[in-house]
């Protein structure tokens, strides 16, 4: 009763799902005692950010739970010229309250757990060395960045649905665009390939 419960009133908070084992022996509870068993799951995943496929990823397929990322363009910083100012970076709070106007938020957050600053550098290579390629893909293809980084996403088979955020609609129109944007198994392998093993990010 109490996973009904939980479920219903979506109560059950980020954090107490980012543990595998709590999902699994919740997800099971449902099932033996008849109760409403999780169908989707969100989880922060990205071109540049793939820590959930270590553990949860495989447990969602496991238990047939679809997984709806979020942060799929990685807060922007796979969609423009890295020196570009954009609507997000002066209106996101996250963005603002970084206090270093210089770097890329997204990327120092998600470098911010590094034990040494020599990881820290290797990671920040190979975010870069990413955000090159998706760059690189967008020109061949003469299409935004943001559409390879969605398509990226989609390109996944254990991603059901990404969730992305907008500005204007325009981007909005671009990026509904990308939805039919189907990668190469190259194009796809070309980016999975530069990804680098870091400290868990996104949440506590």
């Amino acid at each position: 009763m109490a996973m009904y419960v939980l479920v219903h009133k979506q109560a059950t908070s980020e954090r107490q799902l980012r543990d595998v084992t709590a999902v699994h022996k919740m997800q099971n509870y449902a099932r033996q005692h008849g109760l409403t068993e999780f169908i989707s799951m969100q989880n922060f995943h990205n071109a540049v950010y793939r820590e959930e496929e270590r553990e949860m990823v495989p447990l969602l397929q496991d238990l047939g739970v679809g997984m709806i990322p979020w942060s799929p363009l990685a807060r922007g910083f796979l969609t423009r010229d890295a020196k570009q100012e954009s609507v997000r970076a002066q209106t996101d709070a996250f963005w603002k309250g970084s206090g270093m106007a210089d770097a890329e938020p997204f990327l120092l957050d998600i470098n911010a757990k590094y034990e040494t600053e020599f990881s820290a550098i290797e990671g920040l290579r190979a975010e870069i060395a990413c955000y090159q390629r998706v760059a690189e893909i967008a020109k061949k293809r003469e299409i935004s960045m943001a559409q390879v980084a969605l398509a990226w996403s989609l390109a996944k088979p254990f991603v059901s649905a990404p969730i992305v955020g907008t500005t204007s609609l325009d981007k909005l129109k671009d990026l509904v665009e990308g939805v039919h944007v189907k990668l190469t198994e190259e194009e796809v392998k070309s980016i999975d390939e530069l990804y680098r093993p870091r400290a868990v990010s996104g949440h506590k």
